[in-house]
């Protein structure tokens, strides 16, 4: 990728360390509160100590039930509860128990909402402990219709929402938001939200619902996270005409009055959170994201999730796939539905690990590569009408114009889907690949689940049970001639947490490709050979704090190995410190 990027900045790498980077700011985290031990006593700090009433309506201190005795002497608490005092493990029971009556999912991601909003280390104890149950409910593909219907479910903000009417005030909006020591800040405009297309402001579901995944799966702390939505506008008519839209009424700004805006905010946020904040894009749409990576790559810390995350994930599964359908990954021939930010993004970090095992440049590895857009196979003869981040990938071949073309004559042994347009993967598009491979392997990634290129069971059943599976949104295991088969979830929570972690504890200040290989390295070491059996080739998500421990600490040598980490002097054990450093959800006793 950055081979890819270094075109739009004039040669420069994100190694440089621009001068025009650098900007004072940033904070500590003042009380210790989050450097503490378990077993320490802490203060309820606010703006002042919390108490009584107040202590209640505090969802980062509020324990509910929880309250011990002396906690409810001390604190004003007495009469304000029932008497019993109930543990936060059997909150959580009941808590799940409450949230499985729910027969409609949305239901269930309110309910896990209101959650968050009232009692904070209970929501984050109940989706590390049920992570695999509730995923699919805080992110996608609830999410998705969260984000739809956000303007109906709105029931109190849980980011900042900065649109075109704070023009020139960013830095003081930046200042409203209450929490000092920010780390990571997940940012969309709502342009691109899944597969689900532009849904303005109300793409703030995916923001909030990243950065629970960021505590929950990688362990940093909740009050250093900041989900934002940048309102330009909106191009969707249904929004613009539906009364309880809660974003700008007018089409979407585009142009210089967009990228003012952004690098106004850009500049504030180095500005109020200092040069180690993580700065994550979301959802962006193409045209912009590979832009504002390309141009914010060598200045601040910038990652984007659909172009890297998803890449970097995509590129283990990939690597663990290599035990099952045998070869190294130059032998493979691979071929993309879909040429967007995430299909590109796959292809380059492919490409990049290909050209670092042959020692050949990455132009050679590239020829590997084959990408199908909406207008068919891309070739050379398509070049001069080619978007820039596309060009790359035009090899000399006769015009295609369909999948199952591409298929037939490129012969690939690897088939994945970036597309966000569902059932792309047909019948005769599966038979094609089976013909082709004894083992073919599908990557059906679109996400959510309406928008995935084909399912499980599509995917098993024409397949004849020789396909090895795995898709963005999860599906159930599937049962094909008394045999049961698991597919695999190329899910970016697996990567992004324990990316963003190993990026914060290393205090880096700039991302690289190579920390995205370390990435994909660290996650494929994690599938074990009891998974390699039920034809998976990604781990559980029930082990997801350990793999975002392993993946945090390699990312972190990665950063050290560069020159790009400041916290001085590197940790001897690296996992070790990354566990150190994870959030903890158990309930904390007050003075």
């Amino acid at each position: 990728m950055e081979s890819t990027l270094k075109s739009f900045r004039d040669g420069e790498s994100v190694l440089d360390l621009s001068p025009r980077s650098c900007v004072a700011g940033g904070v500590e985290d003042v009380y210790g509160e989050d450097r503490a031990t378990e077993d320490q006593l802490v203060t309820p700090w606010t703006f002042s100590v919390a108490s009584g009433y107040s202590l209640l309506r505090d969802p980062q201190y509020n324990k509910g039930l929880a309250f011990t005795e002396k906690e409810r002497d001390a604190h004003y608490l007495r009469g304000l509860l029932p008497p019993i005092i109930s543990s936060q493990q059997l909150q959580e029971k009941k808590l799940m128990h409450n949230i499985r009556q729910y027969e409609v999912p949305l239901q269930k991601y309110m309910a896990m909402m209101d959650l968050q909003e009232r009692n904070e280390r209970l929501f984050y104890k109940l989706l590390i402990d049920n992570v695999e149950e509730l995923l699919p409910i805080v992110y996608t593909p609830v999410v998705g219709e969260a984000c739809q219907k956000y303007g109906s479910i709105f029931k109190r903000p849980q980011g900042l929402y900065i649109s075109l009417k704070e023009k020139g005030k960013i830095l003081e909006v930046l200042k409203n938001w209450p929490e000092r020591s920010i780390q990571v800040i997940v940012v969309t405009d709502g342009e691109r939200i899944l597969g689900l297309g532009d849904l303005g402001c109300q793409g703030m579901g995916i923001p909030v619902g990243k950065l629970a995944l960021y505590s929950a799966l990688g362990g940093v702390r909740p009050s250093a996270c900041l989900p934002i939505t940048i309102d330009v506008g909106t191009n969707n008519e249904k929004l613009l005409n539906d009364e309880f839209y809660i974003g700008l009424r007018q089409k979407r700004a585009t142009g210089k009055e967009y990228y003012d805006l952004l690098h106004e905010f850009m500049s504030a946020v180095k500005q109020n959170y200092g040069e180690k904040v993580l700065v994550q894009f979301e959802d962006f749409a193409n045209h912009n994201a590979f832009e504002l990576l390309a141009k914010y790559g060598t200045t601040h810390l910038v990652f984007n999730d659909d172009i890297q995350g998803t890449a970097s994930v995509v590129l283990a599964g990939v690597v663990a796939a290599l035990k099952l359908i045998g070869g190294t990954l130059p032998e493979h021939t691979f071929l993309f539905l879909g040429a967007g930010e995430a299909g590109t993004g796959i292809a380059e970090l492919i490409a990049l690990e290909m050209s670092k095992q042959t020692k050949s440049p990455i132009e050679e590895s590239r020829k590997k590569i084959w990408l199908v857009d909406s207008k068919g196979l891309i070739v050379s003869s398509r070049a001069n009408s080619l978007q820039h981040f596309k060009k790359p990938w035009a090899h000399e071949h006769e015009p295609v114009s369909t999948l199952i073309e591409a298929v037939k004559v490129i012969k690939p042994t690897v088939l994945i889907g970036s597309s966000g347009v569902g059932k792309t993967f047909t019948k005769e598009v599966v038979e094609a690949m089976t013909a082709n491979n004894e083992i073919p392997l599908i990557l059906a990634l679109s996400n959510p689940t309406s928008q995935s290129e084909c399912t499980a069971e599509e995917a098993y059943q024409w397949s004849e049970g020789r396909a090895i599976f795995a898709s963005g949104s999860p599906f159930d295991p599937v049962e094909y001639k008394g045999k049961v088969y698991y597919s695999g979830q190329a899910n970016n929570a697996y990567i992004f947490p324990g990316f963003g972690l190993g990026l914060v504890m290393s205090g880096a200040i700039r991302v690289h490709d190579d920390m995205l290989l370390a990435a994909s390295e660290a996650l494929a070491k994690q599938v074990t050979e009891e998974n390699y059996k039920k034809g998976l080739t990604y781990p559980p998500f029930s082990d997801i704090r350990k793999i975002s421990a392993n993946i945090a600490a390699n990312v972190a040598a990665k950063a050290y190995e560069l020159g790009l980490a400041t916290h001085l002097p590197r940790p001897q054990d690296l996992v070790k410190y990354a566990e150190s450093c994870m959030y903890s959800p158990l309930y904390r006793n007050y003075r």
